[in-house]
């Protein structure tokens, strides 16, 4: 797995010449995008979700768009839409921004649900359908959707069913006093740029090193002892009165999924418990709900992950 770990490394290094600190959310955005999933976003203004987004499609040389989501937003300003063109007599079909590679889909909690709905397709199927017709995307399409935890009026929840779309919900918290001394002292002179980004930031790979670096994702090993405490995990979940509802089975074969990425980031072929544990907090917080009476007890989802991975055996 030493091709895996090789490029994780290289991306991780370059995106920290821009970015300072947010280590840990890093890796796991690598993570969902090696294995080929979508990522929800989650982080207060400024703190560079956009910027970390744009970064590792520059690494990975692939196309980036962003769409700021708004109240105002229909689907075709996301999909695109059909026009008559009347020197051809025909209807053309003028694709919109999604049609893409990367695609930041900024603050998707401030756009009503039609909107969001329209997503839904593209980040399962890897196609969209208008009049009938299919067109297919990108193979390496890869949504980045984010949310500002702060402001709450005017914007539409995510339904559950979308939550369970994407693959892993990575927080982003407030740098340390010496990681923010040190933004400061590298930006001193200069702001942040697109201009910036791609002179800072040269490509180090592209499609075909990404089909090979998914491929060999195929010879990491998962023990039956670790499918079991899946199982166990998702099953506990579903009797726990803490929790509205448990677990769904594409969760955990998600986790699964994401776990071999971040085994094959650590260097080895196969899965251990303790990749399990460090993606708990990605893959579920956003899939677990806490009732009522629980959320007196506990702070947040987060908290109540920790206590609750001490109740299930893990395998040895």
């Amino acid at each position: 797995m030493k091709n895996i770990r090789e490029l994780a490394d290289a991306i991780i290094e370059r995106v920290h010449r821009l970015i300072i600190g947010q280590d840990e959310p890093l890796r796991e955005l690598l993570a969902v995008f090696l294995a080929g999933g979508n990522a929800l976003l989650e982080g207060y203004p400024g703190l560079g979700k956009t910027l970390i987004a744009k970064s590792i499609a520059q690494c990975l040389n692939l196309d980036f768009k962003r769409v700021q989501f708004t109240p105002d937003l229909m689907p075709a300003d996301l999909l695109g839409t059909k026009i008559f063109d009347f020197q051809e007599n025909k209807f053309v079909f003028i694709r919109g921004p999604l049609f893409t590679e990367v695609l930041l889909a900024d603050e998707i909690n401030r756009t009503p649900p039609k909107t969001q709905a329209a997503l839904l397709e593209a980040m399962e199927e890897k196609h969209i359908t208008i009049g009938g017709e299919t067109f297919h995307l990108s193979s390496e399409f890869f949504v980045i959707a984010t949310q500002n935890p702060l402001e709450l009026e005017g914007t539409y929840p995510l339904p559950e069913a979308m939550h369970d779309r994407f693959w892993c919900e990575i927080v982003l918290n407030y740098p340390s006093p010496q990681e923010e001394r040190a933004i400061l002292e590298r930006y001193e002179q200069v702001m942040v740029t697109a201009h910036h980004i791609q002179t800072v930031i040269e490509p180090i790979a592209g499609k075909p090193e990404l089909e090979d670096i998914r491929h060999s994702l195929k010879e990491i090993r998962v023990e039956e002892s670790i499918k079991n405490y899946l199982v166990d995990i998702a099953t506990k979940t579903r009797m726990d009165g803490n929790l509205i509802w448990g677990l769904s089975p594409r969760a955990i074969l998600i986790w699964l999924h994401v776990a071999k990425v971040w085994a094959g980031m650590e260097g080895r072929d196969y899965v251990i418990p303790d990749d399990i544990r460090r993606l708990a907090k990605p893959i579920t917080r956003h899939r677990l709900f806490l009732q009522p009476e629980a959320q007196l007890r506990y702070p947040d989802v987060d908290t109540y992950i920790e206590e609750f991975l001490e109740t299930v055996p893990v395998p040895k």
